[in-house]
């Protein structure tokens, strides 16, 4: 699978930048017919603020598209407002204006933040629909984005006041995608995780499929440590709107679908990569429910997914790898957790620099006894730690060199589907015989790259197909988002 957590590149925002975004600066007057109004729960509405986000690989700009007001109360934890996960490669704050306090924040990741990072941005601009949600405050209030600068600290690159009672705030009246399905109920979305579970390309004669793709998805995720352990912290829920024809796009196939939430494959020129650049479609359908995290089930047999931090995941629900798809990308989507393979072909650029990720599971390991997961190593294991790297690289160069001969003859899926089980079983024999394969360490090899980056076991599910949950470090991290959603804030 291609990268699903937006690499950190170092910003170079010049004064020339900082001057043409200044004109975003000025205060906004907006509108919002029930802005502040309480529901019966007592707690706020949402609100959502859609911008376009565009530029190259050298500059990028933000424009206010639209403010709504989404038809549901705030289905977030009110104990825990503020983000101290320092997690994403943007982060996002609601600022009063009167008082200067931050009310609401949460870093995340974005479609353009992986797309910058690409060739393609080194040629051509392009522009995508973003949005953030966050609970609607009662009085004028600034939104701040912040991007990571070279030194991976966040520095704030746009602003724009608004004002939640100005006449032009959009009351938010989507058409009902459908029932609401309750897959898991644990108790108030308030002090829950909701988790929502989305179908794309299911026809009105395929809603039966999509709850049932849904409850045995559900029903895997919720087997998987950690999220097992931490089952009575969770909601998830289900909507799909209906499709007019089955199935979803891919251009690289020729084929084309109209699909309600427009995800497809071959996102950045990459096969198996599925995406929707379409957020307002998205978001719009998700506004039926609550939901802090979402994900997307496309209603295709063929392998593929994707997962972006802070705004979704994606798989393709009848593969025969679906279970593996979806665990992996939900990782990417909830926890920002990085892709710790590196022999994959991916549309990403190398890094130009070396600066320690952002990610909680890979490190540059610039200083090992600072090392991010130091606390979990046992004494006397080495780091690095060492492992049999030149002959899982030799194995890995034989697969993807016969993956691109299946592609370039166009042989049925099956065939590829094949051929990841015979990578699946050689390379959990070569990884579980490692003298460490137990161990947390610093094993080289991780974020695309074969140098210079390390991952925290020598295998974990954000590493292989392999039938392994994730790492102790994975699971730690995986963990401390949901007590972000749940839990008091600590002392």
């Amino acid at each position: 699978m291609p990268r699903l957590t937006s690499r950190v590149r170092p910003l170079a925002v010049s004064s020339r930048f900082l001057v043409h975004c200044s004109f975003f600066l000025l205060p906004f007057s907006l509108t919002a017919a029930a802005s502040a109004a309480q529901e019966s729960s007592g707690a706020p509405r949402t609100m959502r603020v859609e911008y376009v986000h565009s530029g190259n690989a050298g500059a990028e700009h933000f424009g206010l598209r639209r403010v709504v007001l989404e038809p549901l109360p705030w289905p977030g934890n009110p104990a825990r407002p503020i983000d101290d996960s320092n997690l994403g490669k943007y982060l996002f704050e609601i600022v009063d204006a009167a008082s200067r306090r931050v009310l609401y924040s949460r870093g995340f990741a974005s479609i353009y933040g992986e797309w910058e990072t690409t060739g393609e941005a080194k040629r051509i601009d392009r522009a995508f629909d973003e949005s953030v949600r966050f609970p609607a405050p009662s009085g004028e209030f600034d939104l701040r984005i912040s991007k990571r600068d070279a030194r991976n600290a966040f520095a704030a690159i746009w602003s724009v006041r608004l004002d939640p009672a100005a006449p032009d705030v959009e009351p938010g009246r989507p058409a009902p995608p459908g029932p609401l399905i309750e897959l898991h109920r644990s108790g108030d979305p308030a002090r829950k995780v909701d988790l929502l579970i989305l179908g794309d390309g299911y026809t009105a004669a395929e809603r039966g499929r999509f709850e049932e793709d849904a409850r045995r998805l559900t029903a895997i995720l919720l087997e998987t440590a950690p999220f097992r352990e931490r089952r009575d912290d969770i909601n998830v829920w289900g909507l799909c709107p209906e499709a007019a024809e089955s199935g979803v796009s891919r251009p690289s196939s020729g084929i084309w679908r109209r699909s309600p939430l427009g995800a497809q494959y071959d996102a950045f020129g990459s096969e198996r990569y599925v995406l929707t650049f379409d957020d307002r479609a998205f978001r719009e359908a998700a506004s039926s429910a609550p939901y802090d995290f979402v994900e997307i089930l496309v209603n295709a047999e063929t392998y593929g997914g994707g997962g972006i931090f802070g705004l979704y995941g994606t798989v393709a629900a009848r593969s025969a790898w679906a279970p593996y798809v979806f665990i992996h990308e939900f990782g990417h989507h909830f926890a920002g957790l990085a892709d710790e393979y590196y022999t994959s072909d991916v549309a990403y650029l190398p890094a130009a620099d070396r600066v320690e990720p952002w990610e909680p599971n890979v490190t540059a390991l610039l200083d090992a006894s600072r090392l991010k997961w130091r606390d979990l190593v046992a004494s006397g294991t080495p780091l690095p730690t060492p492992w049999a790297k030149e002959s899982f690289e030799a194995h890995g160069r034989s697969i993807q060199s016969r993956r691109r001969a299946i592609r370039a003859d166009d042989r049925p899926e099956a065939h590829m589907d094949e051929l990841f089980r015979e990578q699946q079983l050689a390379e959990t024999r070569m990884l579980s015989a490692e003298r460490y394969a137990d161990s947390v360490g610093a094993f080289e090899g991780a974020m695309y790259e074969a140098r210079g980056y390390f991952r925290p076991e020598v295998d974990c599910i954000m590493f292989t197909r392999n039938t392994v949950p994730f790492c102790t470090v994975c699971r730690r991290a995986i963990g401390r988002v949901i007590d972000l959603y749940t839990a008091s804030p600590p002392n």
